[in-house]
């Protein structure tokens, strides 16, 4: 306990001094200068990371999100000015890096900072320039003169080079950035950071590395059950003994609820129908709102992993009535659309939804997801930010990096559709969706709510709470673009040398000295076993290896038998007429049937016959429900007026399949003959091993097993001397690949880059190599504005539809035939890949070709969306990436070309209505 004559002194002026010189001991005189910046005190991490930067190192830094890690980096812009150097702040998104400018804007003044992405360029030679990632790796490979002075580079979001799009893009920048740059790398909670940390120390020097895992503002854990709202965890025990546990009762109610589910089943209507389970109905969206409004937990933001789930939830809101605003702030909200949407004409404005955008907005509801326009995710953002909406649905998205803390977050379900499949949450999605509750400075204490169903487990959802972090694994691999400009920078040699250095290249490393201990104790085990399979009467490795080689030929005689019977088995079903009776062998609807419709020519993968059973159900059957061929054990006569929707005919068929088929129909089998039998490798085989010597000992069982046990670790030991011969030198051996591809179509010559080559370290896009290829065959030379964007969309769009949709609508005319050879150029690319085992370049994807042609002749937003249908959002990031890509072709193609001049009139043509309003800041 103080006493008073302690907390006297304490609060003397000499006692407040000497509090003051305890917290700013150590401080350099740049760090005591940064810290009157801010009105709060700053956490110990940050103190930490920024005394190692003032002290000449670079730092990583692993902390929560909305732990303020960002103010390490705006240390680095401050030292910059101060010192009269350069800072570049480098963000994953443009979102990211237009709301990063707003911020040094307003602190140091426009006139100091700069943005460069891939929409605006402001101020880039100020001495801080904000900016995408991409945009530095490209200043770095041109040799940009701007990088002169550059002391700091701030990577904000690093986390991000585990993206398999993008994430090669973070090493290059930290690989190819001077050496007398310092990096300051601000990344998520991984667990593998020091690992990292090892990796930027080996390639940039002097790193420190800063975890820090404490959020400033703590997470508490619940599940909604109904409308109930339970608290994930509950503390257990006291002092230091106490923890925290599942929470019972949550647990009691989930199962409670599951029985009820099945117990509530719906009444019989009719006498015949089985009852059917009351389906579970989790708690509707505007009753949730409502139940955390009640509890004080908005703003909350939930997550929906769709877009028009999304869009309905505000929808559902809206026909809901909620209002979760007051009269002040619903004009308030007005003014500041009316204000941001101002440069947008009423027309394109009635197109895009404003007056249900409005009207939700001015409830303090709202959607964010990629389907929006920018404008309006940008209004959104704002709003929320400034605590005027309160509800806000969002895909996860959202999560990646937007400083739009809540409350509360609310997550529906614990698994989503990654484009392939419906996949579980990771740990680490679900800590960096969580990582949005809690506001600091304003909140007490944050809130996660995972909204209970059938499929939720309460430990499942403990799991992920109490898995805080995830490993950052590299996703680099050299690329064609990566290739010729490093070529042309340093030389082959050299350029090997450097992408041995990436973190891909480290890890594998590190992956490699476990599996060559792993690899060492199965060669002590193997020995073990071989001595233990030993027999005194003769070889029995040798033995048991005819036995396996006996296995073998069995097992392919028995697949090639298989795969002949299913052959044989369609071919069958092509000769069935409607009234044959068949017996169907097995599974669910074994037994006897009338074919009512053979169903030739109904699906691809064979015929599809339509049966009638004798328990009446009639079935589409497919290839599958028979192993073997069928043949019809007798007909019957199908009545003209027969249907297979009426209850009465299908009964009378039946009846009339029943009475006529003898019963012994049933237990027809076609008999076939032994085939192992009938092949001699086996009969040679089986007569070597009767006359092994070791045939006839009494312990060969016992041998046997030791022997399959040495067979089948042997196998896994040789699986894993492959990954290790896979793993070592992986990056450069997939880059000398990218180099003979170079090489063979005349991109490289040895050390030396190409004319062409030149041209296509100019051009960054997934499909580099075929829009070079496409420059060189002058497919584009003769093509108008439109047709050329319509051929250009090929190789950014990539479309969201299935791979059987149908084939989309292309312009008519040269464009046309251009895109039909742009597809013969990829094929063609593909084979030289194939020969030199690397895969980079998909099919060019023509499902944006028409929509581009139609915008670039100038029709009207309404038209093309309504054709095209994409969203707004979806439309605009389309266009956006193709005027970059359309920017790039203006630099690669020759001065004064027809090919420049088209290329700059295609992006005056489609820079326009929507596509034009981008703001900063």
């Amino acid at each position: 306990m103080t006493s008073p004559d302690t907390a006297q002194a304490a609060d003397s002026p000499a006692g407040r001094y000497a509090a003051y010189r305890a917290r700013t001991a150590g401080n350099g005189p740049a760090l005591l200068d940064f810290r009157t910046l801010y009105d709060f005190e700053l956490d110990a991490f940050q103190i930490e990371a920024c005394r190692a930067l003032e002290g000449g190192s670079g730092v990583l830094v692993a902390a929560p999100t909305g732990s303020g890690k960002t103010v390490v980096g705006e240390f680095a812009v401050h030292l910059a000015l101060t010192g009269g150097t350069k800072c570049f702040y480098t963000t994953p998104i443009k979102a990211l890096s237009n709301q990063k400018y707003a911020d040094l804007v307003r602190r140091y003044g426009p006139e100091k900072v700069g943005l460069l992405t891939g929409d605006n360029s402001v101020n880039g030679e100020a001495p801080v320039v904000v900016m995408t990632t991409e945009v530095l790796r490209n200043m770095l490979y041109a040799q940009s003169p701007t990088l002169a002075g550059l002391a700091f580079v701030v990577m904000d979001e690093v986390h991000y080079l585990a993206d398999r799009f993008r994430g090669a893009v973070w090493e290059e920048v930290i690989i190819h950035v001077p050496d007398s740059v310092r990096i300051v790398a601000l990344s998520a909670t991984v667990s593998n950071a020091e690992e990292f940390g090892e990796w930027l120390h080996e390639v940039r020097g002097d790193t420190a590395v800063i975890v820090d895992e404490h959020r400033p503002v703590p997470l508490f854990q619940h599940m909604l059950v109904g409308s109930r709202l339970y608290d994930l965890f509950v503390d257990t025990g006291k002092g230091k003994d106490r923890q925290a546990r599942l929470n019972p009762q949550l647990t009691r109610m989930a199962v409670e609820e599951v029985r009820r589910a099945k117990v509530n089943q719906g009444r019989r209507t009719g006498r015949r129908r089985a009852p059917r389970p009351q389906r579970f109905r989790p708690p509707a969206r505007p009753d949730v709102i409502e139940r955390l409004d009640r509890a004080g937990l908005l703003p909350a933001i939930t997550f929906i992993f769709s877009r028009a789930g999304c869009d309905a939830a505000v929808l559902q809101c809206l026909h809901a009535g909620i209002r979760l605003t007051s009269k002040e702030e619903a004009e308030e909200i007005r003014a500041h659309v009316e204000l941001r949407t101002s440069d947008i004409s009423p027309e394109d404005l009635r197109i895009l939804g404003y007056g249900d955008f409005l009207g939700a907005l001015e409830r303090g509801v709202a959607a964010h997801h990629a389907g929006m326009l920018p404008t309006f995710k940008e209004i959104v953002e704002e709003l929320f930010t400034r605590g005027l909406i309160k509800a806000v649905f969002a895909t996860e998205t959202l999560a990646l990096g937007i400083n739009m803390p809540a409350r509360t977050v609310v997550i529906e379900k614990l698994d989503k559709w990654n484009g392939e499949a419906h996949v579980d949450l990771t740990p680490g999605e679900y800590t960096q969706l969580t990582g949005r509750a809690g506001r600091r400075g304003i909140d007490v204490e944050g809130h996660a709510v995972v909204v209970w169903g059938p499929s939720v487990e309460p430990a499942s959802v403990a799991g992920l709470a109490g898995a805080r972090t995830y490993p950052l694994n590299s996703s680099f691999r050299p690329s064609y673009n990566m290739a010729v400009n490093l070529v042309g920078a340093v030389g082959i040699e050299r350029a090997r040398t450097l992408l041995e250095e990436s973190f891909a290249q480290f890890q594998a490393d590190r992956a490699v000295v476990g599996l060559a201990r792993q690899v060492r104790k199965n060669e002590e085990a193997l020995e073990g076993y071989a001595k233990a399979a030993e027999c005194h009467l003769g070889d029995f490795m040798e033995y048991a290896a005819m036995r396996r080689r006996l296995s073998d030929r069995e097992a392919e005689l028995s697949r090639e038998r298989s795969s002949a019977r299913r052959a044989e088995a369609a071919k069958s079903l092509e000769h069935l007429r409607p009234g044959d009776v068949i017996l169907v062998p097995s599974g669910r609807r074994s037994g006897l049937a009338v074919v009512l419709d053979p169903g030739v020519g109904r699906r691809s993968d064979g015929p599809a016959p339509l049966v009638l059973t004798v328990n009446r159900s009639v079935q589409r059957l497919s290839v599958q429900d028979f192993p073997r061929a069928v043949e019809p054990v007798d007909r019957i006569r199908i009545p003209k007026s027969f249907s297979p929707r009426n209850p009465q005919d299908r009964r009378d068929l039946a009846s009339t399949l029943r009475n006529k088929v003898p019963d012994d129909a049933r237990e027809r089998r076609r008999t076939r003959g032994d085939a192992a039998a009938d092949d001699t490798e086996i009969t040679r085989l089986r007569a070597d091993l009767r006359a092994h010597p070791v045939h006839g000992c009494d312990k060969r069982e016992d041998h046997a097993r030791w022997a399959e046990r040495y067979h089948r670790l042997d196998r896994e030991t040789e699986q894993l001397r492959r990954r290790v011969e896979g793993r070592s030198q992986v990056i450069a051996r997939t880059f000398d690949r990218v180099c003979a591809v170079l090489q063979q179509l005349g991109y490289l010559e040895g050390d030396d880059v190409t004319a062409e080559g030149r041209r296509l370290g100019r051009i960054y896009n997934e499909l580099d190599l075929l829009t070079a290829e496409s420059l060189r065959a002058g497919l584009w030379d003769k093509l108008d504005h439109a047709e050329l964007a319509a051929c250009v969309s090929a190789l950014v769009y990539e479309s969201r539809q299935p791979d059987d949709a149908a084939p989309p609508r292309t312009p008519t005319g040269p464009s046309q035939d251009v895109l039909a050879a742009m597809v013969r150029l990829w094929g063609e690319l593909e084979a030289v890949e194939r020969d030199n085992r690397v895969s980079f370049l998909r099919e060019p994807d023509l499902g944006f070709a028409w929509t581009a042609y139609r915008w670039a002749k100038g029709d009207d937003l309404d038209e093309v969306l309504l054709e095209s249908d994409l969203t707004a959002g979806d439309f605009v990031r389309a266009v956006k990436q193709l005027l970059d890509l359309l920017g790039q072709v203006v630099d690669a193609a020759p001065e004064n070309s027809h090919l420049r001049k088209t290329a700059r009139r295609a992006m005056d043509a489609m820079r326009r209505g929507v596509v034009a309003y981008t703001s900063v800041g």
